[in-house]
């Protein structure tokens, strides 16, 4: 009976302590404080080293449109222009765009995400050909632009067809310099 209540102890606690156990194996990397030009479009998006050698983007908005947006991190950081455009293109690699495309997809690209009613975009999203180091933390930077698609899934969507919601630059995180 004991062992039993133990067991039971160990498996109520064992979810407060997963999270603990993550943040020690990826560190902060780059990372967005998100402000839209909507009422309310904030949050932030991070960009994590993790031990896989994967990166792992966590998104967390509040604000955004409902309905379905493509997700994308662009080659450059600048989103002074109107249409965002400044940001230039999706990061390329060596492979074509799209999550479901043959030879694809690009490094940055992300699945389609859907926000409900409540506004809430919160995602974490493992890119396994993201190379941090000289895709985001290059000369130029990089930018986070999520697109809300008016178009049919099945097209391929660019800024000419879907509308920016927001254009946010990528920054080095601070906590990656922390020893």
């Amino acid at each position: 009976m004991k062992l039993s209540k133990t067991l039971l102890a160990s498996a109520l606690c064992l979810p407060l302590a997963l999270p603990a156990f993550a943040d020690g194996h990826m560190t902060p990397a780059a990372n967005a404080d998100v402000k839209g030009a909507e009422d309310g479009l904030s949050g932030t998006v991070t960009l994590n080293r993790t031990a896989s050698g994967m990166t792992l983007v966590q998104i967390d908005l509040t604000g955004v449109p409902e309905g379905e947006h493509g997700v994308h991190l662009h080659e450059t950081g600048d989103c002074s222009a109107a249409d965002f455009k400044s940001a230039g293109g999706h990061i390329p690699g060596d492979q074509t765009h799209g999550i479901l495309s043959e030879g694809g997809p690009h490094p940055g690209d992300m699945p389609n995400m859907t926000v409900g009613a409540d506004g809430i975009l919160k995602a974490d999203v493992f890119l396994s050909t993201l190379d941090l180091d000289s895709m985001i933390m290059d000369d130029d930077g990089a930018a986070f632009i999520p697109v809300r698609m008016i178009t049919p899934r099945n097209l391929r969507v660019t800024r000419d067809r879907g509308l920016p919601a927001v254009c946010s630059n990528l920054r080095a995180d601070a906590r990656a310099f922390v020893s």
